[in-house]
């Protein structure tokens, strides 16, 4: 189900910028190559929808924010070009402030949100105070819109610049705001991005298909006029056990193999079509040495597997994610660094390629302000790749959100909803690969 808000948030005024409550170190912070990636030149917009008996009042977290800002300060930051390295970007930590904005929407309540929660609805977006700015670089590293509900509820918008941080940071950043809300010390947070720099002279030791550009798997693309459908699936802790029983593997690995493989049978690419299935892998604990877990930069990498369409379609590719995510250790990690350095503004290959992101197992649905959980957290928006999100109500469920070709969304749910296998000629029915070109145009333009 798919729900329009209906009206207009009524903003109390314009947004206000809060700024650490004390005073914080002033230096430009370097960004490590993983850090200011091309593709990571855009803000990850969360969404938490708090019932009347978890919601704050927006002043309480105005001013846990501005004590959280003390900590998280790059936040408050601005980022700008890097005077000595072309190319690069910088975090000028000025304490300039992050951007908060209070709404009223009187005809929403909580549980009318719930009720149409499952799949983003581009009206969804009036919960993000907009900032109108001519760059990425110019919008604030964070944004955040309190939208208070007719129940007494409220809807918590943040977005986060990814240049800063990445799923596992942004966890650590709003649970450090949580605790400042509700009185609590506030963990050691380490920002130095140094132990990620590239070698000198760079030693580029794969071959990165993350980033490798093939002219066969762009061969045959063309825009295609259907527009993009939200898809929502969630499967229990039954389905991901039957899914397990392919083959000896994680949870992840079994759904996103078998979420891949349906995505490509229903966009019905060629059979000689090579398919591509990102993934980002953590490396915090893969490095020598480690990461701390309270790094707030970017610790991941993106694992690739790919295949034929038919080879994946016959094989099921849980071999394969498998594969993808045993390549990455420590000299795999440096390489890529190294190759970000060697290829500045270098993207990854979004021909014919899916992208999956897991919010699972971050914590992120854990966020408590003080009076109690979320009902409801997830992205504001599906349109930038496949999203595993936890099920709040069931820890061991996985919800799968990802958007596709109208024509192609009720094939993929049915091909998901499929737990055993069908034989090859009714799951690969070949029709061209227009609708595989949509997908990962509308991606690329989004990412770019």
């Amino acid at each position: 189900m798919v729900m329009e808000i209906p009206g207009e948030c009524e903003y109390r005024g314009e947004a206000v910028v809060v700024r650490p409550s004390q005073p914080t170190p002033r230096h430009s912070l370097y960004l490590s190559n993983l850090d200011d990636q091309r593709f990571l030149r855009f803000s990850i917009k969360y969404l938490y929808v708090f019932p009347p008996l978890a919601a704050v009042a927006p002043e309480t977290l105005r001013w846990a924010l501005a004590r959280a800002l003390v900590d998280y300060y790059p936040l408050a930051g601005r980022l700008r070009p890097s005077a000595e390295d072309d190319g690069k970007l910088v975090v000028d930590c000025n304490a300039e402030g992050a951007l908060f904005a209070e709404a009223f929407l009187p005809g929403l309540t909580a549980g009318d949100f719930l009720r149409g929660s499952a799949k983003p609805h581009k009206s969804w977006r009036k919960l993000l105070y907009r900032v109108h700015a001519t760059s990425f670089v110019d919008v604030p590293p964070l944004v955040v819109q309190v939208t208070q509900l007719g129940c007494g509820g409220m809807v918590l918008c943040t977005a986060i610049s990814h240049c800063l941080c990445d799923g596992i940071a942004t966890a650590n950043f709003l649970h450090a705001w949580a605790r400042a809300a509700a009185h609590l010390d506030l963990p050691l947070v380490h920002h130095d991005r140094c132990a990620l720099r590239p070698r000198c002279p760079p030693r580029v030791a794969f071959t990165h298909p993350e980033y490798s550009v093939s002219t066969s798997t762009t061969a045959g693309c063309h825009p295609h006029p259907h527009p993009l459908l939200p898809v929502s699936l969630t499967f229990t802790a039954s389905h991901l056990r039957r899914l397990k029983t392919r083959a000896p593997c994680t949870s992840f690995e079994a759904l996103a193999a078998h979420v891949w493989r349906a995505w490509v049978i229903s966009l019905a690419p060629p059979p000689a079509l090579r398919v591509k299935l990102l993934f980002s892998v953590n490396v915090r604990r893969r490095l020598r040495p480690e990461l701390p877990a309270t790094y707030s930069g970017n610790a991941f990498v993106l694992a690739c597997a790919e295949a034929t369409a038919a080879d994946l379609v016959a094989t099921g590719g849980v071999r394969l994610v498998q594969e993808a995510k045993g390549r990455i250790d420590d000299d795999y990690v440096r390489s890529t660094v190294d190759l970000l350095e060697e290829r500045r503004g270098a993207k990854p290959d979004l021909a014919a390629t899916l992208v999956i992101s897991a919010w699972t197992r971050l914590g992120l649905e854990d966020v408590d302000f003080g009076k109690g959980r979320a009902v409801h957290m997830g992205p504001l928006t599906s349109e930038v790749y496949c999203v595993f999100l936890p099920v709040l109500a069931d820890p061991d469920a996985v919800t799968v959100l990802v958007s596709l070709p109208q024509p192609a969304a009720e094939a993929f749910e049915h091909h998901c909803c499929l737990l055993h296998d069908e034989p090859l000629d009714k799951q690969l029915q070949l029709q061209g690969s227009d609708h595989l070109a949509v997908g990962h145009r509308h991606a690329h333009d989004i990412l770019a």
